[in-house]
């Protein structure tokens, strides 16, 4: 017994022997088992490869002390996935490789292909986007007649909870928009003043920033920060209270939650985005500045007294107006993204991604329709 425990705790080894009528033969001892072999498996795979290539060595396996699956299946990934012919082992050892032989000879069934499948997909992506819009809708619907309801009785107007979520939407948020907002005039001032120095128009660097920041970057810029930061959390806090159920408690106390919840989110995110656009184009366009003052040798008082000359006043509005939309539409689905979760963590989870992208996508779009409608204002 002692000297099977020995056996079979020695290292896999092989030893190239000849026979007494002259045939070469490979004889394989020790232990090859996954203890053993997964110190040696780089150096043995490539040997025992290079032995299977010779058709006329003759395989003794006879000494093997133990072989498990890792071992069976390193020698069978050798000898080309097939049992070599010239071949001696035990009988208790032939199982595995006869288990090895029937799975490569098994070929898994394959599910019919359905040619309707993508056909069906796209049914099912427009029947999910048709539900969202009627959610969407009913939801716009809900919120009138709440402010008709409170516009005959002020003083049910949610003040406080308004208030909440405009600390919320809008000051904690000036700090992350502003450094970001800065970084970027910073980043166009720099790129380009070095094409405009080349045709010598350094002056209007003011005219491509001020346009560029007030009508454009500054708003989308300050919504998709929104949409990541505040629009998450709208959806989260609903999924929540939908999880745990306060909704329901809410609606059995009869107090309604969209006077309660979702009014004073989209009416305080109304009023904080197009803050943050002002407080973001602030920071651009001091970045740039502070940028073209290093570029072009422009002063920041310079700068600052000739962009009203260079950029009409019909881009702030515009930008002011885009973000009044933008907080509108990004509370509005976060508000609807977040009463449709379900009750369990995974619909929370996937409930808020889907409401951030979605209106990542719809401030993008509604900024395309606003740049075709406006076109000729303030250009």
């Amino acid at each position: 017994m002692t000297d099977n425990l020995i056996e079979s705790n020695t290292s896999p080894a092989l030893r190239e022997t000849h026979a007494t009528d002259g045939t070469r033969v490979l004889e394989l001892t020790g232990a090859w088992n996954l203890h053993n072999l997964k110190a040696l498996l780089r150096t043995l795979g490539p040997r025992l490869k290079a032995c299977a290539a010779d058709p006329s060595l003759h395989w003794a396996m006879q000494g093997i002390a133990e072989l498990d699956n890792a071992g069976a299946v390193l020698l069978w990934h050798a000898w080309g996935r097939q049992r070599l012919k010239n071949l001696t082992l035990r009988p208790e050892h032939m199982v595995l490789f006869d288990r090895l032989n029937a799975l490569s000879e098994t070929t898994l069934p394959r599910s019919p292909r359905d040619l309707l499948t993508p056909v069906i997909l796209l049914g099912k992506r427009t029947l999910s986007l048709a539900d969202h819009v009627e959610g969407f809708i009913a939801l716009l619907g809900q919120l009138g007649l709440d402010v008709a309801h409170l516009a005959r009785r002020p003083m049910l107007i949610p003040w406080r909870e308004i208030s909440a979520n405009l600390y919320r939407t809008g000051a904690q948020a000036l700090a992350i928009t502003g450094l970001l907002g800065f970084l970027i005039g910073v980043v166009l001032s720099y790129l380009f003043s070095k094409q405009l120095r080349i045709f010598g128009a350094d002056i209007f660097i003011i005219n491509i920033l001020g346009i560029s920041i007030l009508r454009e970057l500054g708003p989308v810029i300050a919504a998709v920060l929104v949409a990541g930061r505040s629009g998450s959390s709208m959806t989260a806090q609903l999924g929540v209270m939908r999880v745990t159920q306060e909704l329901d408690a809410l609606a059995v106390m009869g107090i309604p939650y969209s006077v309660r919840l979702i009014l004073p989110k989209v009416v305080a995110l109304s009023i904080s985005l197009p803050l943050l656009v002002l407080w973001t184009d602030a920071a651009a366009l001091l970045g740039g500045a502070l940028a073209a003052k290093v570029q072009l040798d422009i002063g920041v008082a310079h700068f600052m007294n000739q962009l009203p000359d260079a950029v009409p006043v019909a881009n702030l509005w515009l930008g002011v107006g885009k973000g009044m939309a933008f907080g509108f539409l990004i509370a509005l689905i976060a508000c609807l993204f977040g009463l449709r979760i379900l009750p369990n963590t995974q619909s929370l989870a996937a409930g808020t991604t889907n409401s951030v992208v979605t209106s990542i996508t719809i401030v993008l779009l509604v900024d395309a329709v606003f740049a075709i409608v406006f076109s000729d204002v303030g250009v």
